[in-house]
């Protein structure tokens, strides 16, 4: 059974940076694509950034530039640099792992098996 635990959130002023971190375990890490997705109150769970087990990445537009994930596969952690914040990333922050082989990076939430229990992210103006 998979599990994943996030950590990191928190409150933050305009401008500044947070770190998530995603710690895996259960399953053979380094070979599943893992995201991060983000909800908002009365919004749809959206991808922001995801990275394939080979290093490949994506960003929602709305990031890019600004946020980085990683991976360290010693060490079952997804990582999510986030810098430069606004307002509009305050949300619940999820951390998901797609367990088939070599999907990709999908955008949509319902592709992805093993979901973290979320953190909260709040960006202060």
């Amino acid at each position: 059974q998979v599990q994943l635990v996030e950590s990191g959130g928190g409150l933050e002023q305009a401008g500044g940076s947070l770190r998530l971190s995603c710690a895996a375990s259960g399953r053979t890490f380094s070979r599943f694509t893992m995201a991060w997705f983000r909800q908002a109150p009365g919004k749809e769970r959206e991808l922001v950034a995801g990275i394939r087990w080979i290093g490949d990445r994506r960003y929602t537009d709305s990031v890019k530039g600004r946020f980085t994930i990683s991976r360290d596969n010693a060490k079952n952690t997804v990582y999510l640099q986030m810098n430069n914040l606004k307002p509009e990333d305050t949300a619940v922050y999820y951390c998901a792992e797609d367990t088939r082989s070599d999907p990709g990076i999908l955008i949509a939430a319902s592709e992805y098996e093993y979901w973290g229990q979320g953190t909260q992210v709040t960006v202060s103006s």
